[in-house]
């Protein structure tokens, strides 16, 4: 036995998301860990055992399994596995266009296994087409982001049914910061009827990161949207996040990105 848990790292750090069929030589593995990613395995054929941090699952497809990063697995499968993985790196989720995937996957985050319809043939086709479309020469952004955004749309609605959708705090939180930006973790206590320790304890849970660092990845990746797609001044932008002043903004963002917002604005072009 090992003095510690293997890591893997399956993916380019530049790129954020794989997306491919399974590999049917990974039938047996050791326990292992995830570094910095979670992984989705939809199984369309095979059998055997998902070992998944101390629990034992069937394989009996059609299903999905996901692995959150840190989560212990490994694989028992003792016939010809046929299917897909999606692995989702964190600077995926931080540069998504499509906020809302984010939110889809806190209302997974209590699921490790999800059943999948046997006539749901359009899971398959998701799949399938994302494989297609991440081995173009251009990737189109948009249209891998749209895939995922529908299968874990399905997914969700499974884990509904199941039982396993998340609808906590969490989710209403990631939400709020969606609709409404601020800088203030009180606030939004306020609006979920909480307290700022207790939203922070939340957020330690489900993320691994205090309110006030889930509040700043929303408002960095806005900040780059707002530097990038508009012509905003550096004040205005401050202004409408309620910043006190332009001089407070530029430490925030150089906080969190080495960069001042001029200088992120810059390298842009």
């Amino acid at each position: 036995m090992n003095d510690s848990i293997s890591t893997y790292n399956k993916i380019n750090a530049e790129v954020g998301i794989k997306i491919e069929p399974f590999d049917v030589t990974k039938r047996y593995t050791k326990p292992h860990k995830h570094n910095k990613y979670l992984e989705i395995i939809y199984f369309i054929k095979g059998s055997g055992f998902h070992h998944l941090d101390m629990e034992s699952h069937s394989i009996e497809p059609p299903l999905l399994f996901i692995v959150k990063k840190d989560e212990v697995h490994h694989w028992e499968i003792t016939t010809k596995p046929k299917g897909y993985v999606i692995i989702i790196k964190e600077s995926f989720l931080e540069k998504t266009l499509d906020k809302y995937i984010n939110t889809q996957l806190i209302k997974l985050n209590n699921c490790q296994k999800i059943m999948v319809d046997e006539g749901d043939k359009s899971l398959n086709a998701l799949f399938k087409s994302l494989c297609w479309e991440m081995k173009q020469a251009n990737l189109n952004q948009e249209a891998v982001e749209g895939g995922v955004k529908a299968i874990l749309s399905k997914m969700v609605r499974y884990a509904t049914l199941q039982g396993g959708e998340n609808t906590d705090k969490t989710v209403q939180f990631v939400n709020l910061l969606s609709e409404n930006l601020k800088n203030n973790v009180s606030f939004y206590a306020e609006i979920l009827n909480t307290t700022s320790q207790n939203l922070n304890a939340l957020c330690h849970k489900v993320f691994n990161k205090t309110a006030s660092d889930v509040i700043a990845e929303h408002i960095i990746v806005e900040v780059k949207r707002q530097l990038a797609y508009t012509n905003k001044s550096i004040s205005d932008i401050a202004y409408d996040l309620e910043f006190k002043d332009s001089s407070h903004f530029t430490k925030y963002f150089k906080r969190y990105t080495q960069l001042t917002p001029l200088q992120y604005r810059k390298n842009l072009v």
